[in-house]
């Protein structure tokens, strides 16, 4: 996996050609800008915890007293455990995130790799069910991603503050069949707050930024 890759590609939620589904898929690749890290979700959680906390706190200037830096690493261990929490609970892979700022600002994004199963659809084509789904929602879309039929979502959804959500965020979501895994989806869900407001300029361009991080999308196979 390349978790601090330098650049970073031009979205294409267009259709791609298929490609035969070959040898078995051990899993996949993502280019993330230098400033987001992985946290993987079912081995090695910690570690990348610690490193995630150890890259915040580095940033902190070094005349910043031991007493007021404790406080913070703490503060910071406590958000990343809840994310992390949040999660595990909805049977992720891997937690995306940006740990450093972007352009001199913070930035309120992430996204979460998961692996699910759609009981009762294995025995029909993954480009009918996204034919059919897009066609029936403004706000999805059938996309390819690596050879493979998918779906594009995004949505806006308002705050709720009797869940503990403070402010509205846009949303984003791939959906994406696995190649000679009938009925298996690997599902990669984006959030934001933008700005504080989910329509506004940040973000759609992190929405958009989301997109680029995708078009990398590529996935792993048995060796030949």
């Amino acid at each position: 996996m390349t978790d601090r890759a330098q650049e970073q590609r031009a979205a294409e939620p267009a259709a791609q050609p298929a490609r035969p589904a070959g040898r078995a898929v051990t899993g996949y690749t993502l280019v993330i800008p230098p400033e987001w890290r992985k946290i993987p979700l079912r081995h090695g959680t910690d570690q990348a915890v610690r490193q995630v906390m150890d890259d915040i706190v580095g940033q902190l200037p070094r005349h910043v007293p031991p007493d007021r830096v404790r406080p913070y690493r703490r503060d910071i261990q406590t958000r990343l455990a809840a994310l992390v929490r949040e999660a595990q609970r909805k049977a992720g892979l891997d937690l995306y995130l940006p740990v450093l700022p972007m352009h001199g600002a913070p930035v309120g994004a992430s996204f979460v790799v998961s692996d699910v199963s759609m009981t009762g659809h294995d025995q029909v084509e993954p480009s009918m069910i996204t034919t059919a789904v897009a066609s029936g929602d403004d706000a999805v879309t059938a996309v390819t991603v690596d050879g493979c039929p998918a779906l594009r979502v995004e949505r806006t959804a308002g705050a709720a503050p009797a869940k503990d959500v403070e402010f509205g965020s846009r949303r984003v979501d791939y959906v994406i069949s696995v190649p000679g895994a009938p009925g298996r989806w690997l599902v990669v869900a984006f959030s934001t707050l933008g700005g504080g407001d989910p329509e506004d300029q940040i973000a759609r361009l992190l929405a958009g930024l989301f997109d680029a991080i995708m078009s990398t999308f590529r996935w792993q196979r048995e060796p030949t």
